[in-house]
């Protein structure tokens, strides 16, 4: 598991594929008759309501959304984050870490979160 799954799930919950009950009438190994809508996670409101959210800076800060969300903010990760996210320079300098918290603003964004537009300029 990447780094963004662990941002991903920790915001959004465990994946339902990797939950151990299967939705009443679906046979193992077959896919349920109508497909479940996806829910949409409301980002904002589900880190806000995280204990620490009002003392880390999470809204700008990749290290500090990191840490709210209990996911290890050491360059290293973040430098493993970026390459997942497409940056292969990553340095760890300013700019690439707003570069960072804006693009991953913008993958949960197309994983079903909902993003104020501000975290994905």
């Amino acid at each position: 598991m990447g780094i963004f799954s662990s941002i991903r799930d920790a915001i959004f919950g465990k994946k339902k594929s990797e939950q151990k009950t299967l939705p009443p009438g679906t046979v193992p190994g077959q896919a349920p008759a109508k497909p479940e809508p996806k829910p949409i996670v409301d980002v904002e409101n589900s880190l806000d309501s995280m204990p620490g959210a009002d003392r880390l800076n999470w809204r700008t800060s990749i290290v500090d959304l990191m840490k709210l969300i209990g996911v290890d903010s050491s360059y290293e990760n973040r430098k493993a984050l970026a390459q997942e996210l497409g940056r292969e320079n990553y340095s760890g300098s300013a700019d690439d870490n707003v570069w960072l918290h804006k693009r991953t603003m913008r993958e949960l964004s197309a994983n079903g979160g909902k993003v104020p537009a501000e975290f994905l300029d």
